[in-house]
This record gives structure tokens, sequence and C-alpha cells, in this order.
């Protein structure tokens, strides 16, 4: 193998965590991969992993290494394809990561259109609720839902997804349905606490464009989409959450749309990409793929990077 194959290697087994996962991913023996590590350490005189017979794991420089890898196999993978019979040919592999409710509800049903379009990637679609970290975890993308914090990422805005409150109707029938923001010292919020963030209960409006905040009761803390709906359809209480992500149980009644004229703040949604020097044709395709799904739940859709 050469330096850019066996660094390939070293980046595979750095996210498996794996020689034989790696072996099996790359088609090579697993002796071929062990080599391809040896020669890569003896070249730069210093240890990469640590091994044992249940895991491998990152040495500091190792983990030194890894990001200025990803990048280098990704140039060669870049430079290749713009000689290949098919120039601009989008293949290879994609690690994206975007919100649990999203993945399922509207990418995961649209992914047969994009392997259709695309044949050749292979994409890893992590989905969580939490903020990772796309450097440390090699992440070519992410979808983020809500205000940013400052960072050295690129973001590219897509839009905003449009909040509404809502309730179940076993809720509303116990403790009556809100006519006015006044009357929300009267009932219960289920509270939403994203990883890291604040397990305040508060319940948000906008007041002639201005920014409102009250604290909320609350017998309930969540730290995921699917538990908060799954909160509110048990009558816990009410939420604020984006349109699209309850429409079916609005339209079956499961849920009921409350202060409809006291909606808080849309929230915006953002595309993130580590700094570098370009972006791979992957990640491209992938985001103007992921932004005509996305268009129907989106509103203010706007393009650019800020």
């Amino acid at each position: 193998m050469d330096r850019i194959e066996n660094l390939a290697v070293f980046v595979r087994i750095a996210e498996t965590g794996s020689f034989t996962s790696t072996a099996n991913q790359l088609q090579l023996p697993r002796a071929a991969v062990s080599t391809a590590v040896q020669q890569l350490e003896a070249r730069l005189g210093v240890r990469l992993l640590y091994r044992t017979t249940r895991r491998v794991s990152l040495t500091p420089d190792g983990a030194a290494l890894l990001e200025r890898a990803r990048d280098l196999v990704s140039d060669m993978e870049e430079m290749e394809q713009q000689f290949r019979p098919s120039p601009g040919a989008v293949a290879g592999r994609l690690k994206v990561d975007v919100p649990s409710r999203i993945a399922r509800l509207l990418i995961a049903p649209a992914l047969p259109g994009f392997f259709k379009q695309f044949p050749a990637v292979e994409l890893d679609l992590g989905s969580s609720d939490r903020a990772v970290d796309l450097v440390q975890e090699g992440v070519d993308c992410a979808l983020r839902v809500g205000p940013l914090a400052s960072s050295s990422l690129v973001a590219r805005p897509l839009g905003t997804f449009e909040l509404i409150n809502c309730a179940s109707p076993a809720y509303l029938a116990r403790h009556g349905t809100p006519g006015s923001p006044a009357e929300l010292s009267g009932h219960w919020a289920v509270n939403y606490a994203a990883p890291g963030g604040t397990r305040n209960a508060t319940w948000d409006w906008l007041d002639a464009g201005t920014p409102v905040q009250q604290a909320m009761r609350s017998r309930v803390t969540v730290n995921n989409a699917e538990s908060y709906i799954a909160c509110a359809l048990a009558g816990l209480g009410m939420i604020q959450i984006p349109a699209y992500d309850v429409q079916d149980h609005l339209q079956s009644g499961e849920l009921v749309e409350v202060l409809p004229e006291a909606r808080a703040a849309a929230m915006p949604v953002h595309l993130m990409y580590p700094h570098r020097r370009h972006v791979s044709n992957r990640v491209q395709a992938f985001s103007r793929w992921l932004e005509v799904v996305l268009a129907p739940a989106l509103q203010g859709r706007r393009n650019g990077a800020a």
C-alpha cells in the first residue's frame, strides 16, 4: 500500500474501532490492515493506536493525526474523481448527522431517491438530538435546528421551522384550553432539555414581534423529540414543536393546536460543515438533495452561507 492508502485504512480503523470491521468494509485481508498501520507508525515514528483483545482506540498522536488524515484522504478521492471516465461523479463514504425526528420522518423515507441519483455513495446517517463535534467525530456535515453557538464551523442557512403550540384532547379536558398567554400560569408544560442545555421549563411566544418567556409548571423533563411528543400524547402537558413534526397527530385529532396567535419565533435551520479548504462533491450533492427534501417543511428558505 502507498501512504494515502495506509492513511485511509487508519481513518477507517479510527471510525470503526476494529481491525476486523475495517478489513471487511475495505475488502482487505486483516493482515493487510495490520501491516498498513505498522508501516504508518514506522514512518511517523509514533504509536497511533492502543490495541486490546476487545477494542482499538487512538493514542494522543493518533488523535492528532486523524483530522489531517481525513482531509488528505478526502482530497485524494476528490482529485481521482476528476480524472475518472465520468468527471464529477459522486462516490464514496459520506457521514452526516441530523436530529432524530427529521431523520425518521423526512430523510429516511426519501433516501431511495437519493441512492437512485447517487448509487455510488455510502451514507453513514447519524440521528440524535445532541450537537455532535463534527471534527472529532469525523462528520462531513450536520443539520442543526435552533440558534447557533459561536464556532469555527461553516453554516449554510436553509430556512426556518414554524413552531406551534399543542396539547392532547385529554389534557385540555382536564385543564381547559388556554384562551390567552395570561392563562398559562394555570397550565402544565412538558419540559424539553437538550443535552448540555437548560432544564428550566419556559413557554415562549412573540408579543407584537417581541420575544416573551414565562416559567411553566412541569412534571417531566425529556431530552429527545420522540419522548417530548409521547408525553404530550399522554396528556402530561402542552408542548411547542415544529409544525411538520406533529402534522399526522393534528390530522388524526391526537393533538390539538392551542394559542395559535401566540406562537414562538420560528427556529432557524442550518447545514454545518467543518472548516475545510473545500467541500467535497459528495457533501455538495447531499446538501442540494437535502434542501429539496426539507423544502415542504421549511419556511423562509434562503441561500448562501454565514
